[in-house]
């Protein structure tokens, strides 16, 4: 096991004493990027709901996968990751630039503390590009215009990675506002990958840990249907199997018949 009884380094002007959902993530994955109080919030959730372990590396493992796809058979060489959280395994750089070395890859957040991590861990291999842009994802014009600025070509294919961040807008209408304007600003051969919460399988006890979650001072987090998932997709060809339990998306030869469905939905799907 981790150990993560000690706290990491802390950036100068960061609040030990608010949990933050990059650190309490980190935390369920098993990292050591995380502070007393992100443990407290994480094992109080964890106890109403224990399948969030399993969600955070279904997730994890959906990411993986997805990128595996694109990189591999889709034929995708950009990468622009949302959200990216705080640098773990299987990283969408690591994943990309294994299957296609030259990938480029952009990652955004603008929590200080993933930034300092994600500046000194976030290493490419020498054949791509990996940066980092401090953006909010309430600004897609924005985000659009650093990366293009700093490292991706906005005029070919470029991969949209959202997972786990969409729900942190509580209006839907707003993350699909938001969705389309990132796509609206990327060329027909671009793909969209989202995974988020939803409270279908165990939805009582989600909801639970989910309003302790959002009383802790977090930034809230709202769950979703999948129906609603995958409204994010309308417009696009959805690559099959469509929009499933992470663990159910193209599951390795080693997982079929061992995955189980978990309250974590996700999809890709290509822009015409």
């Amino acid at each position: 096991m981790t150990d993560s009884s000690l706290p990491p380094a802390t950036p100068p002007g960061i609040d030990t004493t608010v949990s933050h959902s990059p650190r309490i993530w980190n935390y369920w994955l098993g990292g050591k990027d995380n502070f007393q109080v992100d443990r407290e919030i994480g094992d109080q959730f964890r106890g109403i709901f224990p399948d969030i372990v399993d969600i955070a590396r279904s997730s994890r493992g959906f990411l993986a996968r997805a990128v595996e796809y694109l990189a591999g058979e889709a034929g995708i060489r950009q990468f622009l990751d949302i959200g990216t959280g705080l640098p773990t395994q299987n990283n969408t750089h690591e994943v990309a630039q294994r299957v296609a070395p030259e990938s480029r890859v952009v990652y955004v957040d603008n929590d200080p503390v993933v930034l300092a991590h994600a500046r000194a861990l976030l290493v490419g291999a020498p054949e791509g590009v990996t940066e980092y842009v401090d953006a909010d994802l309430r600004e897609p014009e924005k985000i659009l215009e650093a990366a293009g600025r700093t490292t991706l070509d906005i005029n070919k294919p470029v991969a949209l990675m959202l997972l786990n961040i969409l729900g942190h807008l509580t209006d839907l209408d707003e993350a699909r506002s938001i969705v389309g304007r990132l796509l609206d600003g990327l060329p027909s051969g671009s793909h969209l990958v989202v995974a988020d919460g939803t409270n279908v399988i165990r939805g009582k006890e989600f909801d639970e840990a989910i309003a302790i979650w959002n009383a802790s001072g977090s930034v809230p987090y709202t769950l979703r249907k999948p129906e609603q998932i995958a409204r994010y997709f309308d417009g696009l060809e959805i690559v099959e199997p469509g929009v499933v339990s992470c663990p159910l998306w193209r599951p390795g030869p080693t997982d079929v018949g061992l995955t189980r469905e978990v309250d974590e939905f996700c999809g890709v799907g290509r822009k015409p």
